[in-house]
C-alpha cells in the first residue's frame, strides 16, 4: 500500500520572523482575528507573504478567496506573472498536486478541495458585486477605491470571513484612516514595519541603510524614501496633484468641525455622470473662507436621482418631501450639462431647470489650469470632519470620502521613463477631483481668487 503524499503549506515558503505574526494571529480559526492591517515598507515581502497566507487559508476553510489590487494589470504583474529575487514564480507556491485547474485569463486557481483563488482589480468593481468570498486581501489598499471594502465588508461579517490589508501610506488618505482605526481597535490586527523593524534570519536588515543611501545617491527623492522605507504618512507624495496643499491643510488644522450656516448660500459643484460616478461638493463662502460642508457621490443614476436627493422626492401632489436641510442654493456643472439626451430630445440643463435645479455652467478651461486653480483655492478651504456621514451611511459619501479622493488624485506614471506625467491617472479619485476642479473654477469666477485667472476656451 502506497503512503499518501504529504505536502506542507505554506509550500516552498518560510516566513521571516517579522512575517510570522500574520500567520499566528489572523485567519479562519475561531480563536483568531478576522481583520488586519499591515503597513510594511517597500521590499519587505508583502505580497509573497500574503499570498502564502491565502494559500494556507484555502486549505483550512473551503471557499472563495480574493486577492485585490488597485488594477487587474497590477495583479497580473505582481502575483500571476510575479517572480521573486531567486527566480521562483509566485504562483508556484500553489502545490501542483493540490491544483485542479488554472485559468490564466481570469487569473483564477481552483483547488481539488473546492477552494477558489482569484486576482481582482478595484478598477473592475462590478466583478465582485454579488459574490461571496470568505477571505480577502487588499494589496496596496492606500491606492485602491475604498468603496470595494464597503461592498465586501457585510459579506464577510455575515459568513465569518476575514480581510487583510497590506500597503504603504500614500499621505493621510483612507489607508491612514484605516490604520488609525485598527491601531485603536483590539478586534483588528495592526502593525507598522519600517526598515528599522525588519531583519533576515541572520539578523541583518532586509533593507540596509547603505542600500537606502545608494537609492538616495541615485536620485531617489527624500520624501519618497520616507514614504516607501519609513512609512511616513506626512511625506509629500510626488505623484499626487494636491500633496503639498493638503499637507498644509493638515498642518494648519483646516480639517475640523465646519457647521452649516442657514443664512449663507450653499453652492454645489457637480461632475456629471450616469453609468460613471456623479460627484457633488457642497460649499459655503464666508468672507475668504471656503467651507466644505458636504459631499455626495453615486453611479448608475439619472440626474433626477441627484435632484431628488438634494431637494426631496415629489409626492402625489407635486410637492417635494425630504431632501437635504439646506435652504438657499446655487448650482454649478461642467459644460457637458448642455448635452441633449437622445431619449428625451432635451438637454440635461433644461431638464434640471424644469425640476428645480438651475445650473450655472463652469467655464471650459484646460484640466491643468483647473488643477492649478484647485491648488490656490485649497489655501482658503476648511473641510468638515464630523464623525458619520451626513448624506449617507453606505461609505461612498461624506466630506471625508471626497477629501480622501483629493489626497489620492494622482498623475499618470510613465512606466518607460519611470516618471510622472502632468496628466491625471483615471481611477476612483478622478470624479470627486473633477468636481473639485469645477468648484475651484466656479469660486474663482464668482468671487475671485488671488493668482487664479480664468480664460475660457
Amino acid at each position: 500500500m502506497c503512503n499518501p503524499l504529504k505536502i506542507i503549506v505554506p509550500y516552498k515558503f518560510k516566513a521571516r520572523s517579522y512575517q510570522q505574526n500574520i500567520f499566528k494571529q489572523v485567519g479562519s480559526d475561531i480563536h483568531k482575528l478576522k481583520r488586519g492591517v499591515a503597513v510594511w515598507h517597500r521590499r519587505s515581502g508583502k505580497d509573497k507573504t500574503f499570498l502564502n497566507f491565502d494559500i494556507r487559508e484555502m486549505h483550512y476553510r473551503i471557499g472563495a478567496y480574493y486577492y485585490i489590487f488597485p488594477t487587474l494589470t497590477q495583479g497580473r504583474k505582481i502575483i500571476w506573472d510575479g517572480i521573486d529575487r531567486d527566480g521562483f514564480k509566485f504562483m508556484d507556491h500553489f502545490p501542483r498536486e493540490m491544483v485542479q485547474s488554472k485559468n490564466k485569463s481570469d487569473m483564477q486557481v481552483k483547488l481539488k478541495n473546492g477552494s477558489i483563488f482569484q486576482i481582482v482589480g478595484t478598477d473592475h468593481l462590478d466583478s465582485i458585486i454579488g459574490t461571496n468570498p470568505v477571505g480577502v486581501i487588499f494589496s496596496e489598499y492606500s491606492l485602491q477605491n475604498p468603496i470595494a471594502w464597503d461592498f465586501i465588508r457585510p459579506i464577510l461579517s455575515e459568513n465569518g470571513g476575514w480581510a487583510l490589508f497590506n500597503y504603504t501610506f500614500r499621505g493621510k488618505n483612507h489607508g491612514w484612516d484605516l490604520y488609525e482605526m485598527a491601531r485603536q481597535n483590539d478586534k483588528w490586527y495592526c502593525e507598522l514595519l519600517t526598515v528599522t523593524d525588519t531583519k533576515r534570519e541572520d539578523g541583518t536588515p532586509v533593507i540596509s541603510s547603505e542600500a537606502i543611501d545608494e537609492e538616495r545617491q541615485a536620485g531617489m527623492d527624500e520624501d519618497l524614501i520616507n514614504q516607501e522605507y519609513y512609512c511616513d504618512p506626512s511625506a509629500t507624495d510626488k505623484g499626487a496633484f494636491y500633496s503639498d496643499q493638503l499637507k498644509w491643510i493638515d498642518e494648519n488644522n483646516r480639517v475640523r468641525e465646519v457647521n452649516y450656516e442657514p443664512d449663507l448660500l450653499v453652492m454645489t459643484f457637480w461632475d456629471i455622470g450616469r453609468t460613471d460616478y456623479n460627484s457633488i461638493w457642497f460649499t459655503q463662502k464666508a468672507g475668504e473662507e471656503i467651507r466644505i460642508i458636504d459631499f455626495y457621490q453615486n453611479h448608475n443614476k439619472g440626474i433626477d436621482h441627484y435632484i431628488d436627493f438634494i431637494l426631496g422626492e415629489k409626492n402625489t401632489d407635486g410637492r417635494r418631501v425630504g431632501g437635504l436641510p439646506y435652504k438657499k442654493y446655487k448650482h454649478w456643472a461642467p459644460h457637458d450639462i448642455k448635452v441633449t439626451e437622445y431619449t428625451s430630445n432635451q438637454s440635461r440643463i433644461e431638464y434640471a431647470r424644469l425640476n428645480g435645479v438651475d445650473f450655472n455652467v463652469v467655464p471650459d478651461i484646460s484640466i491643468q489650469d483647473g488643477i492649478d486653480a484647485g491648488r490656490r483655492v485649497l489655501k482658503y478651504c476648511y473641510f468638515d470632519n464630523k464623525i458619520g456621514k451626513r448624506t449617507s451611511d453606505n461609505g461612498e459619501h461624506g466630506v471625508n470620502f471626497g477629501l480622501n479622493a483629493l489626497r489620492s488624485y494622482r498623475k499618470l506614471f510613465d512606466e518607460k521613463r519611470k516618471t510622472y506625467k502632468d496628466i491625471p491617472h483615471h481611477d476612483w479619485a478622478s470624479h470627486p477631483a473633477d468636481a473639485f476642479r469645477y468648484l475651484s473654477i466656479g469660486i474663482a469666477v464668482s468671487y475671485g481668487v488671488p493668482g487664479v485667472r480664468i480664460q475660457a476656451f
